[in-house]
């Protein structure tokens, strides 16, 4: 009896432990890093941080197009055409038809001004105070 308790117990640990790996697998060139700041963010291949955007409410849609000239300054990480979703990332078809990869519903942008692998000078910026950008954490 005590046995088939362990056993048990064993299987539902290693089912826990799958479901929560199947949510850390990140798409190729994706990586968690230490970023110069201190905190583990999201970057990608070239360890660029990054971010989120709080105007992005709907899943799957990004609010920082090139009409708005956002995306001048918060490049997409772009995600490729035959790109499918993962755990906790999905896909985003933006306003031109290209793609993007999202963490738990949220687009991911890298920031132009970030100039070095680790920089997080896009972290709770945006216009008059209003914070609205910020790293992305695993």
């Amino acid at each position: 009896m005590i046995r088939m308790r362990l056993l048990i117990a064993a299987i539902a640990f290693l089912l826990a432990g799958s479901a929560m790996a199947a949510d850390m697998a990140m798409p190729a060139g994706v990586q968690a890093r230490k970023s110069d700041a201190g905190p583990v963010v999201l970057a990608d291949a070239k360890g660029m941080t990054l971010y989120t955007f709080d105007m992005d409410k709907t899943p799957g849609k990004s609010a920082c197009n090139p009409d708005t000239k956002c995306s001048v300054y918060w490049p997409p990480l772009a995600a490729a055409a035959d790109a499918k979703p993962t755990g906790a990332w999905t896909v985003v078809t933006r306003d031109d038809g290209s793609k993007q990869w999202a963490y738990k519903d949220k687009p991911l942008y890298t920031f132009v001004s970030d100039k070095k692998a680790g920089d997080t000078t896009g972290n709770d910026m945006g216009p008059n105070g209003s914070h609205i950008w910020h790293c992305a954490l695993p």
